[in-house]
């Protein structure tokens, strides 16, 4: 969280399935109806706000087991995908989570010889538990 207590706004490409798996959660926990619209890409959100919270405790969790999602992502099934798969989803988080997830992203992506979207749909798909293979139905 800044200073000024508020949360970034961070974008990742997925895959439809991996969209709707992170929305769950949201909506679980905070009521969040369309996560695709819930935040502003431009902007910040105000501390507090529950969609927030929500899609923030999510991305530490991904910060905190990058190292073993890698492992378990399937990359080539992600970079098999069509570029129609995938869709611009936005999350909001504390600044910390924003930069170490941004961090690691590029890392994968650099490693992997991989474009972002196919690292993002691999590794959220790891997280969520999801066949990567299964992606783009």
């Amino acid at each position: 969280m800044t200073g000024t207590g508020r949360f970034k706004v961070f974008g990742v490409y997925v895959s439809k399935p991996v969209r709707d798996a992170l929305a769950a959660p949201a909506y679980e926990t905070a009521g969040v109806v369309s996560l695709e619209d819930y935040f502003d890409a431009s902007g910040s959100v105000p501390e507090g706000d529950p969609g927030a919270e929500a899609t923030d405790a999510l991305l530490a969790d991904v910060v905190e087991g990058f190292a073993d999602l890698y492992d378990d992502a399937d990359f080539d099934a992600a970079g098999r995908l069509g570029p129609d798969a995938f869709e611009l989803v936005h999350l909001a988080a504390a600044p910390e989570h924003v930069a170490r997830a941004r961090e690691q992203f590029r890392a994968a992506a650099t490693i992997q010889d991989a474009d972002l979207r196919t690292v993002h749909t691999a590794i959220l798909a790891a997280y969520l538990d999801l066949p990567t293979a299964a992606a783009d139905r």
